[in-house]
């Protein structure tokens, strides 16, 4: 089974190696090249573009970052969908939309290739250890040819059904992350502004039912105000994005989501775009802001007052962004 694998970002590039760790051989395309490099050799071999590759391959991983991405290597100049030979599979393990997955899969009926939308649950760590999640929308016969492949890369397939249903699982499942994650950093600053050590708030409220477990993996990132990416903040809101045009596109009403996406944006906006996605809490708690000038000024020769009065700015910046959020409804 010849394989190839196309974006090889922070989780695509561990999920080739993982392919190539099980002996299997890939011809792999990023368009930055350099990416690629630690995977050419024996077991890897570069092709120039997305429709060379797809002429030399029985089976095609994608791992790209949203829709227009994966429309572009597929049906752009140079795309592979033209060239994959019938019968072959194509395998998309990004994080699209299901109304996208669907036209996909028609696109690739069209010319007699299988489709599976097979996106992932898990960060980078999660894909260096092949401990990932495969949510599989597919035909039975599909997912049981590709499964050893699956199980290459990840501890866990769920079947969920049919075309499109793979990437339904997954935009709920980032819809319940990022919702989780602002929700959590507004209640820590609302614990903070009312007196309590993040401390306290957080050795009170980890392993409760009232937090989600993934986040006693953010502690570390929170307290030192360190936010190595795992999942990059700017695809989170991708994803919450898409989740709020599915919501318009089936009619369902989503006001949580809809101001919470808006969160992201403005913590893109603040510069934490290719941060974690925890990074939303510089934003919620303003800890990331320094005081205006001005307040800086009063404040000189008055340290007893600073504590009280930077809680004051934070709660007046976390307004001021709360109402422009308002505004962008």
């Amino acid at each position: 089974m010849k394989i190839g694998f196309i974006g090889l970002g922070i989780m695509g590039s561990r999920m080739a190696t993982n392919l190539q760790k099980h002996g299997y051989s890939l011809v792999v395309f990023n368009r930055t090249r350099s990416k690629a490099e630690r995977l050419l050799g024996p077991c890897g071999t570069f092709s120039d573009s997305p429709a060379k590759l797809a002429e030399q391959v029985d089976v095609l991983f994608t791992m790209l970052a949203h829709p227009d991405a994966v429309e572009q290597v597929a049906l752009g100049a140079d795309g592979f969908l033209n060239h994959l030979r019938p019968g072959a599979l194509w395998v998309d393990c990004s994080s699209v939309n299901p109304s996208f997955s669907k036209r996909m899969m028609a696109e690739s009926a069209r010319r007699q290739v299988h489709f599976v939308d097979a996106p992932v649950t898990g960060s980078a760590p999660a894909a260096v250890e092949a401990k990932l999640i495969f949510w599989v929308g597919a035909d039975p016969p599909d997912l049981e040819t590709i499964r050893p492949l699956l199980l290459c890369m990840g501890n866990k397939i769920v079947h969920t059904g049919g075309h499109g249903s793979g990437t339904s699982m997954k935009m709920v499942i980032n819809l319940l992350l990022g919702t989780g994650m602002a929700a959590f950093a507004e209640a820590m600053a609302l614990g903070e502004g009312l007196g309590l050590s993040s401390k306290v708030l957080f050795d009170s409220l980890l392993g409760t039912p009232a937090v989600a477990p993934f986040l006693a993996a953010k502690r570390d990132k929170i307290d030192h105000r360190n936010y190595e990416v795992e999942f990059p903040l700017r695809w989170m809101q991708k994803d919450m994005h898409l989740a709020t045009v599915s919501a318009y596109e089936t009619g369902v009403a989503m006001p949580l989501t809809n101001i919470a996406k808006e969160m992201y944006r403005l913590a893109m906006r603040d510069g934490h775009a290719t941060e974690d996605f925890s990074a939303v809490y510089e934003l919620v708690t303003g800890n990331d802001q320094p005081l205006p000038s001005s307040a800086s000024r009063s404040l000189a020769g008055d340290p007893k007052g600073a504590a009280a009065s930077a809680e004051l700015t934070r709660t007046e910046r976390t307004t001021a962004k709360m109402h422009e959020l308002e505004a962008r409804k």
